[in-house]
């Protein structure tokens, strides 16, 4: 199991307009959001090393979204 909490995962989805949805749903969807968050979170920390900065701010995650859309 992967480490984004289950019950948001089914928010999300419930919010998507889901009105029944399947443990299966809510495990494939929590795999996909977790290696699409870590795929953004390198290209983040990409940039912020080519900035000479070993914060990672907001702006970078926002700018590592936009090139990997």
């Amino acid at each position: 199991m992967g480490e984004i909490p289950i019950a948001p995962i089914g928010r999300i989805i419930k919010n998507a307009g889901g009105q029944r949805i399947s443990q299966g749903a809510e495990n494939a969807l929590e795999k996909v959001l977790e290696q699409w968050a870590e795929d953004v979170s390198r290209q983040a920390v990409k940039l912020a090393k080519h900035a000479g900065r070993k914060t990672i701010k907001a702006s970078d995650i926002e700018l590592a979204v936009k090139e990997m859309a």
